[in-house]
């Protein structure tokens, strides 16, 4: 068997069984089995969170390559703020998903952000551009993942939704690969991701709401209604991708870094999560009001 196959499966399996730990109850329970009382699950889900998005605005720098002047020492700081301003509200039980002008405010920020890698490149070979991109693309998606789960300062119970959020995603892609590989002839990007075709789209789609399906109705206790977000993370799933994919192109980038043996970074991993976390989120505000 190749060699490089062997590592690229091991390394997979490892980063699928640190998310599957840390953002369902299985992890604080196995680790209290051994240990009890040594760590709750929304500890585990948070560090997770934090590592990754270190990691992550860390890639981002890299790839954008700042120059010599402030901006490069204010990155890491005003990352950290976003993050720890979401903080306070995970622990505190401050997600209330209502229509926060703030939020709102930090959604369409995304937006722009996205418009402008594709629209508006040359903004970004500023550093100050730079600045403001790595802190929009990066810490607020993951600071808005702090809010999708539910749990309870009395007791150990913690809601999977990250989790079956991560499990779309991956059908999504692997949905979309293998039905493009078979089927696709209509080339989605041809200049930004030359592999994606319409028909691999539609058929993420189509055969991820078949999993979602499922999800809706043995996962009882997820927040919304899983045909609806399964639709969108097979709708958004693959922008993320482009995304991650024009960024990478614009700064003439293979891969976002290493970490991940045979894999590349971690923004290669979660190009789909950074983008697909807000939509949900946003969905769930809108959710409470139907």
């Amino acid at each position: 068997m190749d060699k490089n196959l062997i590592q690229r499966t091991l390394s997979g399996l490892v980063y699928v069984a640190v998310i599957i730990l840390c953002t369902s109850p299985l992890g604080a329970y196995l680790i209290n089995s051994i240990s009890p009382g040594l760590v709750r699950q929304e500890y585990l889900y948070f560090g997770l969170m934090a590592l990754l998005m270190g990691i992550g605005a860390w890639e981002c720098f890299k790839i954008m390559k700042f120059g010599k002047g402030y901006e490069r020492f204010v990155v890491v700081p005003l990352v950290i703020f976003i993050f720890y301003i979401f903080s306070k509200r995970y622990f505190h039980f401050d997600f209330f998903f209502d229509f926060r002008l703030s939020e709102i405010l930090a959604m369409v920020l995304i937006l722009i952000a996205v418009v402008t890698l594709f629209k508006y490149p040359n903004e970004l070979y500023f550093d100050s551009g730079k600045l403001i991109f790595i802190v929009i693309y990066v810490a607020l998606p993951f600071s808005f993942a702090l809010g999708l789960p539910k749990f309870s300062r009395f007791d150990e119970s913690f809601s999977p939704e990250v989790l079956f959020l991560f499990v779309l995603i991956w059908s999504s892609d692997t949905f979309a690969y293998l039905t493009g590989k078979f089927f696709g002839k209509h080339k989605m990007a041809p200049k930004i991701s030359p592999k994606k075709t319409w028909e691999g789209y539609i058929g993420g789609v189509v055969l991820t709401l078949v999993l979602s399906y499922f999800i809706e109705k043995y996962q009882h206790d997820l927040r919304g209604n899983w045909m609806v977000v399964g639709f969108l993370v097979a709708a958004f799933a693959p922008v993320g991708d482009l995304v991650e994919s024009q960024l990478k192109r614009n700064f003439a980038v293979k891969d976002s870094g290493n970490i991940i043996p045979g894999h590349g970074g971690v923004l290669d991993r979660l190009d789909s999560f950074l983008i697909c976390v807000p939509v949900v989120y946003l969905y769930f505000i809108l959710e409470k009001f139907i």
